[in-house]
């Protein structure tokens, strides 16, 4: 069942604002929050419209109940939310009831199915879902929903442990205010399509996408970066793995978290973060749970 027209486009307004006044819940620098390395959390990957799979975190992470009972406790989405799966107005529709009602326990990263406008995306079939249910009035419901991923955080920083983004480590960036302001200096730097776009590789250094869009980067890339923020480890979206995960190398762990006949993959996973553990893949691997 959908929501009518007035009612999903007052809630996106809502949640817009919910988004914007993130620094009254988190510690914000542009569009990056940093978090104490003591955090308890889940982080998510990829959905792709896939509700099923949404719900199904919810209920085996015992969100409801650990939210009532810890108030930091946190639930980390790395983006790419639309597109391809049968529910994907269903899946943000459950993102912002999820972001309103615990806007203190919900953070939403921007994936490149939610990036800027300037980058085609394809498949990009959100709009074309939109017109099948809103008619005339999908422009403006797709729209609304624009301003929503305009919004969305680049990336988090779990100090001294982890950096979470969609995509990937930016090349050519040097310090974590690339990363904050990256939305600022897009386009005339490249930091945002790389953090939506970027894929790690076997290769050293910096090499051309398969994608179009983006580059690949070394382990030599994401070591240099991670030691210059003091964290050990990326985790990101971006890419389906049979597993639902796949470290690369011990320094980036890949999570994608749905299930859908185009991927094809046996599993989908997520990382349930327990407090003062350290970001190393030896450890992690004991807190990835599949489905």
């Amino acid at each position: 069942m959908h929501l009518d027209f007035n009612t999903l486009k007052n809630q996106i307004e809502n949640t817009i604002e919910t988004q914007k006044n993130g620094e009254k819940y988190f510690n914000v620098q542009g569009r990056l929050i940093r978090l104490p390395e003591t955090s308890e959390a889940v982080i998510v990957g990829d959905l792709h419209g896939d509700l099923n799979s949404l719900i199904t975190i919810l209920k085996k992470s015992r969100f409801y109940r650990r939210v009532r009972t810890n108030p930091d406790f946190l639930m980390i989405f790395l983006g790419d939310y639309v597109d391809r799966g049968p529910k994907q107005l269903e899946v943000l529709i459950k993102l912002m009831e999820l972001l309103e009602k615990y806007p203190e326990n919900i953070i939403l990263i921007r994936g490149n199915h939610e990036g800027p406008q300037d980058i085609r995306i394809s498949p990009h079939e959100f709009p074309q879902v939109l017109t099948q249910l809103y008619g005339e009035n999908a422009d403006i419901i797709y729209m609304k929903y624009r301003e929503l991923f305009d919004n969305l955080y680049n990336a988090v920083l779990i100090e001294d442990q982890a950096l979470l983004v969609h995509g990937g480590i930016p090349t050519e960036a040097s310090t974590l205010d690339d990363i904050a302001y990256a939305h600022e200096t897009h386009p005339k730097k490249p930091h945002l399509v790389e953090l939506l776009w970027n894929d790690p590789s076997t290769l050293q250094g910096v090499n051309y996408s398969f994608r179009g869009v983006g580059k690949q980067f070394g382990v030599d890339i994401v070591e240099r970066f991670l030691s210059q923020i003091g964290a050990k480890m990326l985790i990101r979206g971006h890419e389906c793995f049979d597993d639902g995960y796949y470290f690369h190398e011990d320094k980036v762990l890949t999570l994608f978290s749905c299930k859908l006949p185009v991927y094809r993959n046996r599993y989908a996973a997520y990382v349930d973060i327990s407090q003062n553990i350290s970001y190393f893949s030896d450890v992690l691997r004991n807190h990835i749970h599949q489905f």
